[in-house]
């Protein structure tokens, strides 16, 4: 029998204590609206509108430039003020575009189109999902419309619905599920249609009993779909770790998940899906876990795209004094943020704020040679070893002892006594190579 789980990994205090058991909150955005073009991987989308439009929500407002890349659709309704930089929770300043909101949330009518799964044909489930701008929600933001069109569509044989949400202190994939499990499975239906060989699984970590039984009572009449409990274990759900566990199918960094036979979908695509096709709603919002112990009220909101970060952590009671470091997605792979003038985008599943840094508490020192980097590492890499040759610049190294195969997960980092910057120097370095790749 299969142990739903992989070799590796850590646990770490989860923290969704504080927000798993409450009722998702809708907030109404106050100030202007910034959409920045990038909010996927691949090319930026291109402007439709220029300075002075009116638009109203549902309205596209950037096309998709290219096969790799995404619709950007309005919010709310207003008028477009600028297009220019702005500062992404990355760091880096992304062309923009900035909409006054009228505050009337005027919306474009819907047509809805409420078909038999089986009446549909696959090119309306892409079409409608492509239109719609749907991108991965679980952080990458890879175009969903490519990731349905593999090479080699008859060998697609599972579909994964990444709802273990293994980040400490999220629980939005979690309250989607509790609340709306009906559009979460109809998404991961109009998938598997595109693929008739395939089957659907939903994995989700142990620690999350309520959800499990949930589906697994919705779907007991259901043959297709399985729910794996998953042992509850961090990063259970990096996409080659959920494969494995689900699966006991290997991929590394050279491989993408369809040469596996598998596609793997975040809860909140799903259920972008079944709203795309079902209802004809472009992706317009998302829910987005307000936490940590500096936080007033922690919650979950449901956030329309372009959304500025000081507004909802003004809608969650707001901050205790000073918070020690703000943090734009989970703890372990989220990046550390400066600023609150950040809008939320497609891929923003947390902020989290607290009044201490545990990581800035302490000084790092020499490695001890203890080897809790390596019994750690999903990856099957010594991060000591990678590290060292990441500072050293040495390429020829990092990459003959699998420096790609890293997936930045931070588990190292976690568990240094030295309290060594691994999973930085090994990120730094892996960027440098894939730069100088493309180049």
């Amino acid at each position: 029998m299969m142990k739903y789980t992989f070799k590796g990994g850590i646990h770490p205090y989860e923290g969704k204590e504080l927000t798993m058991d409450k009722e998702i909150i809708e907030y109404l955005p106050k100030g202007d609206m910034v959409y920045p073009l990038s909010q996927h991987i691949g090319k930026p989308a291109k402007p439709v509108v220029k300075k002075g439009d009116m638009v109203k929500a549902g309205d596209l407002i950037a096309e998709a430039d290219g096969f790799v890349s995404a619709n950007i659709h309005a919010s709310i309704s207003g008028k477009v003020k600028i297009i220019e930089p702005r500062l992404t929770s990355s760091g880096a300043k992304v062309n923009s575009i900035v909409i006054e909101n009228d505050g009337l949330y005027d919306s474009k009518e819907f047509i809805p189109n409420d078909k038999k799964i089986s009446e549909y044909t696959r090119d309306e489930i892409i079409n409608a999902i492509k239109d719609a701008g749907i991108v991965g929600m679980g952080g990458a933001g890879f175009p969903t419309h490519v990731k349905l069109s593999p090479k080699e569509p008859d060998k697609i044989d599972r579909i994964i619905v990444n709802a273990s949400e293994c980040e400490p202190y999220l629980t939005s994939d979690y309250r989607r599920i509790m609340d709306e499990a009906d559009k979460v499975i109809d998404g991961l239906r109009l998938v598997l249609k595109l693929f008739p060989d395939s089957k659907g699984i939903i994995g989700i970590e142990d620690n999350k009993p309520k959800a499990i039984a949930l589906l697994r009572e919705k779907l007991a009449d259901d043959p297709n779909i399985t729910v794996n409990k998953l042992k509850t274990k961090y990063p259970e759900g990096a996409e080659r770790q959920l494969i494995y566990a689900n699966t006991g199918r290997y991929i590394n960094s050279k491989m993408l998940p369809a040469d596996a036979g598998c596609i793997v979908h975040n809860v909140d695509t799903v259920y972008a899906i079944s709203e795309a096709v079902r209802e004809g709603k472009p992706l317009m919002d998302r829910i987005v876990t307000v936490s940590g112990d500096a936080i007033e009220n922690p919650c979950n909101m449901k956030v329309r795209i372009g959304t500025n970060y000081a507004e909802l952590i003004e809608a969650a009671g707001g901050i205790k004094g000073e918070p020690a470091k703000i943090i734009a997605g989970g703890p372990m792979m989220g990046k550390a943020i400066y600023t609150l003038d950040i809008p939320a985008t497609k891929s923003s599943s947390a902020i989290l704020a607290f009044t201490k840094d545990e990581v800035a508490e302490y000084e790092s020192s020499a490695c001890i040679r203890c080897g809790r980097c390596v019994s750690v590492c999903p990856g099957r890499v010594m991060p000591c070893e990678l590290s060292d040759m990441a500072e050293l610049n040495d390429v020829e190294g990092f990459l003959k002892n699998n420096g790609m195969e890293c997936c930045e997960c931070g588990c190292c980092s976690f568990v240094c006594p030295a309290k060594r910057h691994l999973t930085q120097a090994i990120a730094g370095m892996r960027k440098e190579i894939l730069a100088n790749k493309k180049r």
